[in-house]
C-alpha cells in the first residue's frame, strides 16, 4: 500500500511518500506553473508510485479555511483519483517543518512544503 501526500499551495505543491503505512519519506516539490500541469506532475506520481491513497492537507481555522479548501478540492477533482481520499490538517506544517532546519528558506525550490507534507503524513499514520 502506498500514500501520497500533498502540501498544495498557489506556487508549489509538497509531495511525501509512505509505503505500507510504515516508511515515510518526502518527494521533490512540484513547481506549479498552472494547474494542469501541476495536475499532470502529480498523476506522474501517483502512476509511478502505484498510489492507493491521498492525504491531503487543508488549512484548518482561520479567514480563509473555505476558500482554500474549495481550491484544495478542485485541484483534487483534476486528479481523475478514485481511491481514498483523505483531507487532514496542515496547519502550522509548514512552521513545523521550518523549525526543523534541515532546508535554505531563501530557497523556494519546494523542499519545505515536500517537509511539511512528511510531517502531517507521518501524524496521519502515527509515525515517529
Amino acid at each position: 500500500m502506498k500514500t501520497l501526500a500533498l502540501d498544495i499551495g498557489l506556487k508549489r505543491i509538497g509531495v511525501a511518500l509512505c509505503v505500507n503505512k510504515s516508511i515515510a519519506m518526502p518527494l521533490e516539490a512540484i513547481i506549479r506553473k498552472n494547474r494542469n500541469q501541476a495536475a499532470n506532475e502529480v498523476k506522474k506520481y501517483i502512476k509511478e508510485y502505484d498510489v492507493n491513497t491521498l492525504v491531503v492537507g487543508v488549512p484548518l481555522g482561520g479567514s480563509s479555511e473555505d476558500e482554500m479548501r474549495k481550491r484544495v478540492e478542485h485541484f483534487i477533482s483534476l486528479l481523475d483519483f478514485d481511491k481514498e481520499v483523505f483531507f487532514v490538517d496542515e496547519s502550522f506544517s509548514s512552521k513545523n517543518a521550518q523549525e526543523l532546519g534541515m532546508v535554505n528558506l531563501k530557497k523556494k525550490d519546494g523542499k519545505l512544503d515536500s517537509l511539511a507534507a512528511y510531517l502531517f503524513l507521518k501524524d496521519f499514520y502515527g509515525l515517529t
